[in-house]
């Protein structure tokens, strides 16, 4: 009887140790948040995937108003900035002319979701804290944000000690494979926003692109049957590819961290058997069924592209 209310003490302990631990690591990563809103900083990263690095300048700051001013630019290769003022964030790119449209947030290769509400995935991912470090020369937490399944990958998150700031992020495969990661070389936080963030309050922005809503739910000629749990869809729309010109139906699917596209048009080939190709943690798979070319683009596994693209079938012909 003693021997069995030990191990029931002991149950309990560890239970309860889980539990802190998972709330401490959400505590952290709600700490992040609000760093990633509130802080004026100038930040230097690098995206380091298949042996190479990207290198961004990201600046961030809060003017008089509480108004949110962003700068995230590439540094190598042609010009590609991605501006925001409050709630409108304009794209300059090489390919397209420059535009502007309504979004509290912009898309680059840190997840828009850490600046965001974090408990909107407790249902498929687990947050776990798991102990200190050193990262640019700084004392950093280790958040590990782990999926639940095996459809997704982990992301682990290094965060500053002191300001709760991000300062490296790698996304893992769960036999701990490293993918892809985001090292950050130079962090400055200042009291005040720096002078090229409000400088932005002086620009005028390219012409906000008004995109309707109809526009972006519009009703394909295909079914999905089988998503990972935790997939909603955000976008459904046909347009051409701006490469080749041609036409596709276009799906966006996101779990609030992780987004995947996917893209089905006709094909002159009967059959194709998949195959792919992974740029750090983004994997592109093509495949052609019974005339009828998928292409799955995400940062997921192998095997849960190819079960949407298995999943994916064509509605009968509607009768007039």
């Amino acid at each position: 009887m003693k021997f069995l209310s030990y191990v029931l003490l002991l149950l309990s302990i560890s239970f309860s140790a889980v539990g802190e631990e998972s709330e401490s690591a959400k505590v952290w990563l709600e700490r992040l948040s609000s760093a990633l809103n509130k802080l004026n900083f100038s930040t230097s990263f690098v995206v380091v995937k298949n042996n190479q690095a990207q290198p961004y300048h990201w600046f961030h700051g809060v003017d008089e108003s509480g108004k949110e001013l962003e700068i995230l630019s590439l540094l190598n290769g042609p010009r590609r900035d991605i501006l925001r003022k409050g709630n409108v964030v304009s794209y300059i790119e090489p390919e397209l002319p420059p535009y502007s449209v309504t979004s509290q947030q912009i898309s680059g290769p840190i997840p828009a979701i850490l600046a965001g509400d974090i408990s909107r995935l407790e249902n498929i991912y687990d947050f776990i804290s798991v102990g200190r470090s050193r990262v640019l020369g700084r004392p950093a937490q280790l958040i590990r944000i782990e999926a639940k399944n095996t459809h997704r990958y982990a992301y682990w998150l290094w965060l500053d000690q002191q300001s709760s700031m991000l300062l490296k992020l790698s996304i893992v495969t769960k036999q701990g494979q490293q993918l892809e990661q985001i090292q950050f070389t130079h962090l400055e936080i200042t009291e005040k926003p720096s002078e090229s963030v409000l400088q932005l309050n002086e620009t005028e922005l390219p012409v906000l692109v008004d995109i309707p809503e109809e526009y972006q739910q519009q009703e394909l000629q295909w079914d999905v049957n089988w998503l990972p749990e935790g997939f909603t869809q955000i976008n459904a729309n046909r347009h051409k590819i701006s490469l080749t010109k041609q036409p596709v139906e276009f799906m966006l699917l996101s779990d609030g961290l992780v987004d995947i596209s996917i893209y089905v048009n006709g094909s002159q080939e009967k059959q194709r058997n998949a195959d792919f190709v992974m740029d750090g943690a983004t994997l592109v798979l093509n495949q052609v069924s019974d005339g009828i070319e998928v292409s799955i683009v995400g940062k997921i596994p192998f095997k849960t592209a190819k079960a949407i693209a298995d999943a994916i079938t064509i509605k009968p012909p509607q009768k007039p």
